[in-house]
């Protein structure tokens, strides 16, 4: 069985886009890049809403990531050989080693992921990762120490999540911070 876990660099005020939609806050050294290769290394599968699939997908087919600096020609190849599954009623078709699933579906097909996959599922994409929330094992951030204010929030806003701190690792160059937590799902009395 798969765990799903939901994995992206945050700022630390809580925000994985600036109120423009940026990202290029986050872009990562050296040591934090190798981290994002080992934890790829490990995952069964992508599983992207549109917008950052279509990010994702032109940055790191591009031919230039295989000439590019070692980490990323790595990293790009180690995407490549991912299956990647893309939630989206708005696309018509995706890339080579990729599987398009209309959004309406999404639940059914990571419960039914779950169930057949073995190893991690990784959900990118803040709307996708809200719209499975109940099934989210694993919330896996890379904190930035930048203040955004505004932006596209991490958590899905006014829901509560129970969590667990299972692992944390400080990267000494950046001083960016990876926290992994596992969701309690207690039971009511």
């Amino acid at each position: 069985m798969a765990i799903l876990t939901y994995n992206m660099h945050v700022s630390l005020d809580g925000y994985i886009e600036d109120p423009a939609g940026r990202i290029d806050f986050s872009v990562p050294d050296e040591q934090t890049h190798r981290f994002s290769n080992q934890q790829t290394e490990s995952t069964a599968a992508f599983l992207f809403g549109r917008r950052l699939y279509d990010v994702m997908e032109d940055f790191w087919t591009d031919p230039e990531r295989a000439d590019g600096e070692e980490v990323e020609a790595e990293f790009a190849e180690l995407y490549k050989a991912t299956p990647r599954i893309v939630f989206s009623d708005t696309l018509d078709a995706v890339a080579d080693g990729c599987r398009l699933v209309r959004s309406v579906d999404a639940l059914a097909e990571v419960q039914r992921l779950k169930r057949e996959t073995e190893g991690k599922l990784a959900v990118g994409g803040a709307c996708l990762a809200e719209s499975l929330v109940e099934e989210i094992d694993q919330f896996e951030l890379i904190v930035l120490p930048t203040i955004l204010g505004g932006g596209k929030p991490y958590f899905p806003v006014g829901r509560r999540l129970d969590l667990v701190l299972e692992e944390q690792q400080l990267f000494e160059v950046s001083r960016w911070m990876y926290l992994r937590y596992s969701v309690s799902r207690r039971q009511s009395p």
